[in-house]
């Protein structure tokens, strides 16, 4: 509060301030008497129970794991291909051009249209950054396959500043895998753990450079396993809640033994940056690829041929079976390896080498990781019974068909043909013709009723059904004709689900129909 006076009312006002300077003084011995207690309160150690010794014993755990660690953390930068870019600023004209107003208004104004020929060119050399990991003395190391992926020079700088320049020696982008190699002595590896080992719950660290900020260390827990969010061709990913953000990719995922179990590699994120959701390749598939590129440069998959699908809830119920108990075969490739060994569309793979199946990620982690032309006994669910099979693998190609005949000769059809009213499905198929099949986009081997329309209240549509797919089996019969539709949906019971092969497309997938499907 701010006062003004003459001097007369200077001297009372003295008074006034003595008085507020007493209240002033006063409390500030209040204040600090307080302090004095307060601070001997804080003064007083507290004595460590278990649940401090345990929480300190962590912390001391943690500090063990980044010292250990971090001198065999690398950051990575890369350089690629220069490219041409048009300089003076934004091209508005190509920025805008999706916009039809836009393109209106240059024509209207074409002074304004800005020439392409005319403006400047620069070479644009595209830079990336990420992490890796010493994996051997011999200098090589472990990363993803998007850090390096169309690099012309990786540089890799160690925990103690030292930079060199890296060989690539591999890369594998079906799992995101690469290798990198530099010439150096004195490295600190750090040691593989057994990713199949790892558990729900369990505590781990995250390393890395996250926005170019190097050797850095969070902390969180296993979230899940088994994740197949959508990124690569081959999936089987941790999730973790460890903070992982851009220039992470390529760091390791450690466990509490100071082990390896994963390699840093997505986020799922609104934000673009931690959202508390990442995922981390198991080391033991990134450490089989990685063996395979030292050894020769590039990793060779074994394959089966089939499409797959995991038992749910309602083909348990359909098969007699548990949920997630194999995974089901919707479709087989030509000449396969499945294909030669006897597989049939309708089977469920159970067992292959003795291991059995829980899924479809983990039959793919089974078969990829098997040796090409060598046999091994397969098992399989088939019309309610088990049925040993003896396959011997293929190499995978690099392109896959699923367009030939799984039976061999095309089937005969006719070029008119009626419609079947399924009062009970909400649904009208009729026989697939030769027409039928060009305008649908079916193979000349697909054989099955194609349906003609669908009631979108009804069961069909409530279960996903739609015009123009193919049903190619009921139950566990063949499809052919109308005849052979009607005679399967003749004993069908709806009320406990009815199993179906259907095709859109070259891709066939099984559904039960249900009519209590909403």
């Amino acid at each position: 509060m701010k006062f003004r006076t003459t001097d007369s009312q200077s001297r009372a006002g003295s008074s006034t301030k003595l008085g507020i300077w007493a209240m002033t003084v006063s409390g500030l011995c209040l204040a600090i008497a307080a302090a004095i207690t307060i601070g001997q309160d804080r003064g007083t150690p507290i004595q460590p129970n278990k649940e401090i010794l345990s929480a300190q014993d962590l912390s001391t755990a943690f500090k063990t794991i980044a010292k250990e660690t971090f001198p065999g953390i690398v950051a990575i930068e890369t350089q690629g291909k220069a490219v041409e870019s048009l300089g003076g600023g934004l091209n508005l004209e190509d920025f805008f051009k999706s916009d039809p107003q836009f393109e209106k208004f240059f024509k209207q104004n074409p002074n304004l249209r800005p020439k392409s020929e005319t403006q400047p060119k620069r070479r644009i050399v595209p830079q990336g950054q990420g992490s890796g990991f010493i994996i051997n003395k011999e200098g090589y190391i472990l990363t993803n396959n998007h850090v390096v992926e169309d690099a012309e020079l990786i540089t890799v700088r160690l925990s103690d500043g030292r930079e060199y320049e890296a060989k690539l020696i591999g890369t594998d982008p079906r799992s995101d895998v690469a290798v990198v190699k530099i010439e150096v002595e004195d490295l600190e590896p750090i040691p593989l753990g057994n990713s199949d080992e790892t558990e729900v719950g369990e505590i781990v660290l995250a390393f890395g450079s996250p926005f170019g900020l190097e050797l850095t260390m969070t902390q969180g827990i296993i979230s899940a396993k088994g994740r197949g969010p959508g990124i690569n061709e081959r999936e089987d990913y941790l999730q973790t809640d460890a903070a992982i953000n851009p220039g992470n990719s390529g760091g390791p995922l450690i466990n509490l033994r100071g082990e390896v179990i994963g390699i840093n590699t997505a986020i799922s994120s609104r934000s673009g940056g931690y959202d508390g959701v990442g995922f981390s390749i198991p080391i033991n598939m990134a450490k089989w690829a990685a063996d395979q590129i030292i050894e020769s440069g590039s990793v060779r998959r074994a394959y089966i041929g089939v499409v797959i699908q995991p038992i749910n809830n309602d083909l348990a119920n359909q098969l007699g079976l548990q949920v997630n108990e194999g995974a089901i075969v919707s479709q087989i490739m030509p000449g396969s390896p499945s294909d030669k060994a006897g597989l049939e569309t309708g089977d469920v793979i159970l067992q292959l080498n003795g291991r059995p199946v829980g899924g479809t990620r983990q039959l793919q982690g089974i078969v990829e990781q098997l040796a090409v032309d060598k046999s091994y006994p397969l098992e399989v669910y088939r019309n309610g019974k088990r049925k040993k099979l003896t396959i011997t693998m293929a190499e995978m190609p690099k392109t896959l068909s699923l367009t030939s005949n799984e039976d061999g000769d095309s089937p005969e059809r006719q070029e008119e043909t009626e419609s079947y009213n399924a009062e009970d499905l909400g649904l009208n198929v009729q026989d697939l013709t030769d027409d039928l099949a060009e305008q649908f986009g079916y193979p000349e081997s697909a054989s099955g009723v194609i349906i003609s329309s669908v009631e979108a209240d009804g069961v069909a549509g409530r279960n996903g059904l739609q015009v123009g797919e193919l049903i190619e089996k009921v139950g566990q019969k063949k499809i052919s004709s109308l005849k052979d539709f009607q005679a399967a949906m003749k004993d069908a019971d709806l009320d406990k689900g009815v199993l179906m092969l259907v095709r859109r497309g070259n891709f066939t997938r099984f559904l039960v129909i249900k009519s209590d499907a909403r």
